[in-house]
C-alpha cells in the first residue's frame, strides 16, 4: 500500500501540567513524529500547518498540532512573542510524546512557523531528549538569539524568495547556527506562502529533511 492511501488515526490529547489541547495524528506506520510550533498566536487548527501535517502523515510521520498557550494566556498579546515561554511549552509536548505508548519510540522533529520557529530552536538547544531535526517555515530564527549556537539538531530554514526582510534575518541566523544546516528559498513566495504551489514546495522540502534525519535517528 502506498503512503498516500495508508490509513491513519487522529486523537485528541492533553499536554500536562498546563492542560494544553493537541491533536495527535498517527499513520499506520511512523518513522518519526513532528511537533508543530505555531506563530503569531495561531493554534492547533492553523490551516497552513494542518496542510503540512496531512502531507507529513502521508509521508509516514506522526504529527502533533497543539496550542502553545491556554485560552487565558492567549488574551495577553505579549505571550505570543515570549520565545522562552513558547519553547517551554514545546518541551512539555516533547515530554508528552515520550510518555505516550504509541509515540515513545519515535524520533522527534520540530516544525516551527514565524515566532514558533524561534521557539523550536530554543527548545531544541536545551532539550533533555534528543531532537532529530528542525524545520522553519517563514520563521524568525533570529529571535532564538544565543541559543542558535547551541542547536545540534540538523536545521532547515525555508523562506519565500519575495519575503525579503525575513530572508535577510534567516541568512543572519544561518551564520550563527553550528549544526548541519541549510537555507532553502522558495521562488516567488511571500511570508505566508499563499502563492500557488509554494506551500506544496514547503511540504516537499520539509518531508525530505525529516525523511533523512528522522530515519537516521530511528536507526
Amino acid at each position: 500500500m502506498d503512503r498516500a492511501s495508508a490509513p491513519e488515526r487522529t486523537r485528541d490529547i492533553i499536554i500536562e501540567p498546563i492542560g494544553l489541547e493537541g491533536i495527535l495524528g498517527l499513520p499506520e506506520a511512523s518513522t518519526g513524529i513532528v511537533l508543530f510550533a505555531h506563530g503569531s498566536g495561531s493554534g492547533r487548527f492553523s490551516p497552513r500547518n494542518n496542510f503540512v501535517a496531512r502531507a507529513l502523515r502521508e509521508a509516514g510521520f506522526a504529527t502533533l498540532l497543539f496550542d502553545l498557550l491556554t485560552e487565558d494566556e492567549a488574551q495577553d498579546r505579549a505571550n505570543v512573542f515570549d520565545i522562552e515561554l513558547l519553547a517551554d511549552r514545546l518541551a512539555m509536548a516533547a515530554d508528552c510524546v515520550k510518555q505516550d505508548r504509541e509515540t515513545i519510540e519515535l524520533p522527534i522533529g520540530y516544525f516551527g512557523a514565524s515566532t514558533g520557529a524561534a521557539a523550536a530552536l530554543v527548545a531544541a538547544a536545551s532539550a533533555t531528549c534528543p531532537i532529530a531535526a528542525v524545520v522553519s517555515r517563514g520563521g524568525r530564527p533570529d529571535l532564538a538569539g544565543s541559543a542558535l549556537a547551541r542547536v545540534t539538531a540538523p536545521t532547515l530554514l525555508i523562506v519565500g524568495g519575495a519575503d525579503w526582510t525575513v530572508l535577510e534575518l534567516n541568512r543572519a541566523a544561518l551564520a550563527e547556527l553550528r549544526c548541519e544546516k541549510h537555507l532553502a528559498i522558495v521562488p516567488g513566495a511571500t511570508h505566508l506562502f499563499e502563492e500557488p504551489g509554494t506551500l506544496e514546495a514547503v511540504v516537499d522540502l520539509a518531508s525530505n529533511w525529516f525523511a533523512l534525519h528522522l530515519a537516521t535517528a530511528a536507526r
